[in-house]
């Protein structure tokens, strides 16, 4: 082959060869932009907290409608419509002491939408069922604490002790004599009694009811010895001397009955005993929205109608952030599943 036909088919193939380079950078560059403009970024694929909520939020109460979670649910639920400008709608879940409602939180999508307002079962039950549907723990973010509602000790007006001190001698002398009612085995006044047996050394007798209502009418009617009974249930009957109130479950004194000592100021220091409820949505839920609604919360709290609200019912507002949330949940868990195993409760 001549030489200069050669060097022709040589310069041919690089014209070619830089048409299809050329050809190739302009239809991979739109391609690829296109690309990165249909696939988030790692920013846009978690929601943010202005743009939450984008729909109705569903709050599972664990509880039937009209009990004491209900009621403080709906509340929440009013307070958090109007701050949040989405509808908060409430979805009661009753059944297996909490456990049916939680375990579709617990399954639900981590985006905000449905979150759960649980009580003091939700640290209790993982020591009493042997089987959970899911981890109390890892399966959950905690959101805000809502309230706390302590008890208080009531006596039969035929026991003569009046104080805590008083009470503890007497109960020593007459140990597996002296019966105490309660909602439940397992229910948080229970592990009210149960707490004061072990701190105390004496031996009461439990007798469980469906419901505490039924176990304070029998205190009244004296079948019962003592119970450690809802505050607003059992403070009118106090007050009137049906009954005789020894001292509250929690840390401090109450605003809504200051005259009463706490358990730990008569005696038992350390004692504390408080029901709870707290807002918790579905683990891996982004930090931001998490944020948001803790702070909605512990504003709503703050509000005077809500105030007044909680001591109606005998509970007293406990903000905390998040992460405090997360560690007082684990620390309930440690005390309460300790002192379940060392007394042998046992769900109904």
């Amino acid at each position: 082959m001549p030489v200069c036909g050669a060097m022709s088919k040589r310069r041919e193939r690089r014209r070619i060869r830089k048409l299809m380079t050329t050809a190739s950078r302009v239809l991979i560059a739109p391609l690829a932009w296109l690309a990165g403009a249909l696939t988030p970024s790692a920013s846009a694929a978690q929601p943010s907290a202005q743009a939450y909520p984008a729909r109705p939020i569903r709050l599972v109460v664990p509880s039937p409608p009209g009990g004491g979670t209900d009621i403080l649910g709906r509340m929440v639920a009013q307070k958090l419509t109007v701050a949040l400008h989405n509808q908060v709608i409430i979805d009661n879940r009753g059944g297996a002491s909490g456990i049916i409602g939680s375990e579709i939180v617990a399954r639900a999508d981590p985006d905000g939408h449905t979150l759960l307002l649980c009580f003091t079962t939700h640290v209790t039950n993982p020591t009493l069922y042997p089987k959970m549907p899911y981890d109390t723990l890892r399966d959950f973010a905690p959101v805000a604490m809502a309230a706390a509602i302590p008890a208080v000790l009531v006596l039969h007006p035929s026991i003569p002790s009046q104080s805590v001190r008083e009470f503890i001698a007497y109960a020593k002398e007459r140990p597996g004599k002296l019966v105490y009612g309660s909602a439940g085995n397992g229910s948080a006044l229970h592990l009210s009694a149960v707490l004061f047996d072990t701190m105390t050394g004496t031996r009461m007798i439990h007798v469980p009811y469906k419901g505490s209502a039924l176990a304070l009418t029998d205190v009244l009617g004296g079948q019962l010895n003592l119970m450690f009974s809802n505050i607003v249930s059992a403070l009118p009957h106090a007050r009137s001397g049906r009954l005789r109130a020894l001292a509250v479950t929690s840390a401090k004194r109450l605003a809504s009955a200051p005259e009463l000592p706490t358990l730990a100021e008569s005696g038992l220091p350390g004692y504390e005993a408080t029901a709870w409820y707290a807002l918790f949505a579905p683990a891996r839920t982004p930090s931001a929205i998490v944020n948001k609604l803790n702070s909605e919360v512990n504003a709503l709290l703050k509000m005077p109608d809500v105030t007044e609200r909680l001591l109606s019912l005998g509970a007293e507002s406990m903000a905390m952030s998040p992460r405090e949330l997360g560690v007082y949940v684990e620390t309930e868990m440690a005390k309460w599943g300790k002192l379940i195993k060392a007394s042998g409760a046992k769900a109904d």
